[in-house]
């Protein structure tokens, strides 16, 4: 199980991106940090400078298809960066797209907002994203995890970092039960 990890260069909650991480090596996967620029990203604790980690793969010089699926952390200037690029949007878009699950947890669904591929679906996120998710055509829920498995692809979300375990749990599931050979 390969999964991108799809963050800006700076702005990502690290938990976000460290527990999910975590998941996806402890369950045998290889996680793969991908950004909009080469180098290292800066991730933070809430609005606080945290750790910086290598990027080791930019968008728009790698493909959904040599994924099996995709996380989105959150942070609330990650997505927001991220929804501005075009290149980070046709990634999002295109794993959906190929039926490939994504994962998305507090602000990152404003990504997927932005790609046009929230419309008919069922997700959470942090409560702000309420209004912006409606906007877009999809159902919001105020769930502590949501998996919405409507065509083409599933999608795991969940509110904010306390609901990381099962996040975590649940995602790295879906993703298992989607990556093995039919």
């Amino acid at each position: 199980m390969r999964i991108a990890f799809l963050v800006a260069p700076e702005g990502v909650e690290q938990v976000e991106l460290t527990d999910p991480w975590q998941a996806v090596v402890d369950a045998g996967g290889e996680p793969v940090l991908v950004s909009t620029e080469a180098g290292e990203i800066q991730a933070f604790n809430h609005l606080d400078k945290a750790d910086t980690f290598p990027v080791q793969q930019v968008v728009g010089e790698v493909s959904a298809d040599s994924f099996d699926g995709l996380v989105l952390p959150g942070g609330v200037a990650n997505p927001d960066a991220l929804r501005t690029d075009e290149k980070a949007v046709a990634f999002v878009r295109d794993f959906v797209g190929q039926g490939r699950p994504v994962a998305a947890i507090c602000h990152a669904p404003w990504t997927l907002i932005e790609a046009d591929v929230v419309r008919g679906r069922t997700l959470t996120s942090w409560p702000s994203l309420r209004t912006d998710l409606r906007n877009a055509g999809a159902t919001w829920v105020d769930e502590q995890v949501s998996v919405c498995d409507a065509q083409p692809s599933t999608f795991v979300t969940s509110r904010k970092p306390d609901d990381l375990k099962a996040f975590c749990e649940t995602f790295v599931g879906e993703f298992l039960k989607q990556s093995r050979p039919a």
